[in-house]
């Protein structure tokens, strides 16, 4: 008696499968062209993992034959760009911050270059179109509000030396100390409606007379008299409505109770003084940007 998978006449033999009582696997060979391509695909992976790093050490891939590297591939492709705008590079160097932008040539190659700079190293807290995010206490830089003055020199010296930070000397710093301990609730009360006042928003009208006297006394030596802000101790305006870390009763009066105080890193430490002008450009740019007075 023949097995199952013994070829009848005229028909190819079977592999012994059956579906279904008659539906039968025909054990066909694999064609001859396909098979030798399966062959060089093998011998072409072995020969590639000897002349290419490939295997996983314990510290690095064996380095392969023919020594190549992607990391060296792309060092030499930094070196040669670098080489390439180290001229117009040493050209923004040298230029004053308030001359970059009447010069077309330099005043262009700033602002590709700090677009660079700004979303590798600044979108990541101002936003990938550097609208800030507020009530997290990232400002707007699209805007016409500056904390610490909004013309190319204070921005390239924020940026230099940045803020609140203990890596850097020369940092801008100031520090709105907190008045839980020096008013009572009911005077925070009044301040807070006092601030909502300012900025034309909805408020208590007699909490905000009696906070009058409370933001002279405690509020005006940074704020200033109207609240009109003073940028040289970086005290934000508190009639324009545009808030750092938001402009609700709820938020102004957590802010007067327990302040938050940013911190900005200084970039000296990490990007050349090239990088900080172009970005300082591209951030002047922005549409917010202001003349030096």
């Amino acid at each position: 008696m023949s097995s199952p998978n013994t070829p009848k006449d005229g028909q190819v033999e079977t592999t012994g499968h059956v579906w279904d009582e008659d539906l039968e696997e025909f054990n066909n060979p694999l064609p001859r062209w396909w098979l030798w391509t399966f062959y060089l695909t093998i011998i072409w992976g072995v020969a590639y993992t000897i002349a290419y790093p490939a295997w996983p050490l314990i510290s690095q891939a064996t380095p392969g034959l023919l020594g190549y590297s992607t990391r060296a591939e792309v060092a030499t492709e930094i070196t040669r760009v670098e080489t390439a705008n180290a001229s117009i590079e040493q050209r923004l160097v040298d230029a004053e911050l308030t001359a970059i932008a009447t010069d077309p040539e330099l005043n262009q190659f700033a602002l590709n270059a700090g677009a660079a700079v700004f979303r590798t190293n600044c979108s990541q807290c101002h936003g990938a179109g550097a609208a800030g995010v507020q009530a997290s206490g990232y400002p707007n830089l699209l805007d016409d509000d500056w904390l610490w003055g909004g013309d190319i020199e204070a921005i390239h010296t924020t940026v230099s030396h940045g803020i609140r930070n203990d890596l850097d000397p020369d940092a801008r710093f100031s520090e709105m100390p907190a008045f839980a301990d020096v008013l009572s609730e009911e005077e925070i009360a009044q301040t807070a409606d006092y601030v909502l006042s300012l900025s034309g928003q909805e408020h208590d009208a007699a909490l905000a007379a009696a906070g009058e006297t409370l933001f002279l006394d405690n509020c005006a030596s940074c704020h200033g008299d109207a609240g009109e802000g003073m940028r040289d101790l970086g005290a934000p305006n508190l009639g324009d409505a545009i808030w750092l870390y938001g402009g609700s009763r709820e938020a102004i009066t957590s802010q007067i109770v327990a302040p938050r105080n940013g911190v900005m890193p200084p970039w000296t430490q990490r990007l050349t003084e090239a990088e900080i002008r172009a970005v300082a450009t591209y951030v002047h740019g922005l549409g917010g940007g202001e003349t030096l007075e």
